[in-house]
């Protein structure tokens, strides 16, 4: 690792060399401007305002801008020589313990290395002293031209240090804080439990970066000139109301089946039960269901006069008897019609037989019969 700052810690009268070395390191992808036309590459020069003409890095200083508009010129030996005892030195002005710091404060981390052979032994000793008081070092330093606040702590085997804000630069939370008049329910914050303990911990090892790889396939699939993946599709939540119970039972659910646990209903029916044995009636089974939203005055329709409607009512009344009775005479009436046709055609069918038999035997006795010759 290449160091960026070398001094020492100043630890009462033990002066440690150590050098700082970055704790950390940026995996981000980082991206080119091009002009879109041509794809060419878009580059930044710096121009002296005076001389119109491009300078290198070695010419270029820094100053300060007054509030005039001019600028003093500010160089980095005038810097190193203010009477300052951090320029050179990470300065231990107390220890505290470790939740005394509030993590807004926590900026840039450092690994503090020992700069030599002789600086391993006092090195070795603040760590060990650290390590067994169980608190963190409070200290000042100096670095890129402004002095800073940093807290030490143990690492493994190495001390670090976390470069903080001053107390001034953190902002308050009045304006962002909600509002104070809204209540949570015992019933919610029981199911906010349940959801918390369902989820339990992760090891952050386990944790990374899906939109750095994501990218990283987008590049690949574009530099091979296949074809670049689709963005799944998600659920989209803006512009919901949300029923809270039934989203955070819902949430206990997803998180326990993500898990590979058995959702019984329990949770869903116990928080139905607190709230009035609405999700205990459907086994636990609640839904996310959007809030029904209440109708606004200008659209709902004009009240009708009560006479009016009772009146109306009567008369849709009074037709829809009027229809069914007579549907029933028609019916009956049609069933009669049948039943004497078909009376009326077994009698005539009767006679017609009958009148056939008389006509045959009548007809048998009219003719004479034949002798037999002797």
């Amino acid at each position: 690792m290449r160091s960026i700052w070398n001094g020492a810690i100043s630890f009462g009268l033990v002066s440690i060399p150590i050098k700082l070395v970055n704790a950390t390191e940026s995996h981000s992808i980082s991206f080119r401007q091009i002009h879109l036309d041509d794809g060419g590459r878009i580059r930044y020069r710096k121009f002296c305002e005076l001389e119109d003409r491009e300078v290198t890095g070695g010419e270029i200083g820094k100053a300060y801008e007054d509030g005039d508009g001019s600028l003093i010129p500010v160089t980095d030996e005038d810097l190193a020589a203010l009477p300052i005892p951090t320029t050179r030195t990470i300065e231990i002005v107390a220890f505290v313990p470790a939740d005394r710091i509030d993590p807004l404060q926590m900026d840039t981390a450092y690994y503090l290395s020992a700069n030599g052979v002789p600086a391993t032994k006092p090195y070795i000793l603040l760590r060990e002293a650290l390590k067994r008081s169980r608190k963190v070092a409070i200290a000042k330093f100096a670095l890129r031209g402004r002095e800073r606040l940093g807290m030490l702590r143990v690492v493994d085997d190495v001390i670090a240090m976390h470069g903080l804000l001053w107390p001034d630069e953190i902002r308050g939370t009045d304006e962002v804080a909600p509002d104070a008049s809204v209540t949570v329910r015992d019933q919610e914050l029981d199911l906010a439990d349940a959801l918390m303990d369902t989820l339990g911990e992760v090891d952050l090892a386990d944790l990374h970066d899906d939109y750095r790889e994501a990218v990283e396939e987008l590049i690949a699939a574009k530099a091979s000139g296949e074809r670049v993946p689709a963005a799944p599709e998600g659920e989209k939540a803006g512009g919901k109301v949300l029923d809270l119970m039934a989203a955070l039972e819902k949430s206990v659910r997803a998180a326990k089946e993500s898990r590979g646990e058995e959702t019984d209903g329990a949770t869903g029916a116990r928080a139905g039960e607190r709230s009035g044995g609405k999700a205990g009636e459907s086994g636990g089974s609640a839904e996310v269901t959007p809030l029904p939203a209440r109708r606004s005055a200008r659209t709902a329709p004009k009240a009708v006069g009560g006479k009016k409607s009772t009146s109306t009512a009567k008369k849709t009344a009074a037709k829809k008897t009027a229809k069914r009775t007579t549907a029933k005479q028609t019916s009956g009436t049609t069933a009669r019609t049948a039943t004497k046709s078909t009376a009326e055609g077994a009698t005539k069918g009767a006679a017609k037989k009958t009148a056939a038999k008389k006509n045959a035997a009548t007809a048998k006795k009219a003719t004479p019969r034949k002798r037999a010759s002797a």
